[in-house]
């Protein structure tokens, strides 16, 4: 156990792990239902992270997912529209709701390899362009030295400066932490991460980025839900869970659907708490509701 681990109560039983993200797997399609379905059309970050992203491209994004509120007006509002942080504007002028809120990856996303002080000033200029939620990377050459200290001082400059930022114009701004599990290697570590992220300000733990060769996986999603429970357990503070990278099957959706239900239980089953992030997701919770093929996005 590691001194994190040791501080939360946490202990890993990897044996109950398994045998539990079994009977997740076995179960996962007796899961599926229209309400489970549209909880998890809810929880959608809207994504588009490309190199070739304009500001037409992103606008085209928010006005499709503007339009579903007339085209399919039995569906609730995705949760936000995720893009690069100089687009923040973009989706908020056009987004015709605030429920929908903009999401900006940061702190020189995907690989947080830059100087701190650029990465807390891209958090800071992601508010000022009207970010409602900053997803920041943890600081892997800090983690993975064993340099714990400096990783967690990361995040906890960024969380200080998004806050500011957010006071001066009056709002809050949620911060998520994306830990990139698939380079995490061992649960243990996973664990670990997850722990340092929460206790500097993390309001969400992330798995990935969507842009290493490993992303979100039922292991590192159970891991994460299983800290959060300990986390809560010992601090009483909700933390969010979100699962992006790789996901793009209704059953993978329902999967994430199921571990942080089998774990965190019902208080969690919100797009408060648990987002999915998505960019070719979207289409298959369509067709599954829908029960016939859709290509909206």
């Amino acid at each position: 156990m590691s001194e994190l681990t040791t501080k939360y109560g946490y202990v890993l039983d990897k044996e109950t792990m398994i045998r539990n993200l079994d009977l997740i797997a076995r179960n996962v399609e007796n899961v599926v239902s229209d309400q489970v379905l549209k909880t998890c059309f809810s929880a959608m970050d809207v994504t588009t992270l490309s190199t070739n992203d304009t500001e037409a491209k992103v606008k085209g994004l928010v006005e499709k997912v503007n339009a579903l509120t007339t085209q399919y007006p039995t569906y609730p509002k995705v949760a936000s529209v995720c893009v690069y942080p100089n687009f923040a504007h973009v989706v908020r002028k056009n987004r015709n709701s605030e429920d929908i809120h903009v999401t900006c990856v940061s702190s020189c996303f995907p690989s947080a390899q830059s100087f701190l002080e650029v990465k807390v000033r891209e958090c800071e200029l992601a508010v000022k362009d009207g970010a409602d939620e900053i997803d920041i990377v943890l600081a892997l050459n800090s983690f993975l030295a064993g340099d714990y200290e400096t990783a967690g001082k990361e995040i906890k400059a960024m969380r200080e400066a998004i806050d500011k930022a957010a006071q001066e114009e009056g709002r809050k701004v949620v911060l998520k932490v994306i830990l990139e599990t698939g380079l995490l290697v061992t649960p243990e570590l996973v664990a670990d991460a997850s722990f340092l992220a929460m206790e500097n300000g993390a309001d969400f733990i992330k798995t990935s980025t969507g842009k290493v060769s490993v992303n979100a996986t039922p292991t590192a999603a159970y891991v994460m839900c299983d800290c959060i429970k300990s986390f809560y357990n010992k601090t009483g503070k909700m933390v969010g869970f979100k699962a992006a990278g790789g996901i793009s099957t209704t059953l993978d959706a329902v999967g994430y659907y199921s571990i942080v239900s089998s774990i965190l239980g019902e208080k969690w089953l919100n797009n408060q708490y648990f987002r999915l992030g998505v960019s070719r997701l979207a289409n298959a919770l369509m067709s599954s509701i829908e029960q016939k093929t859709v290509v909206y996005f």
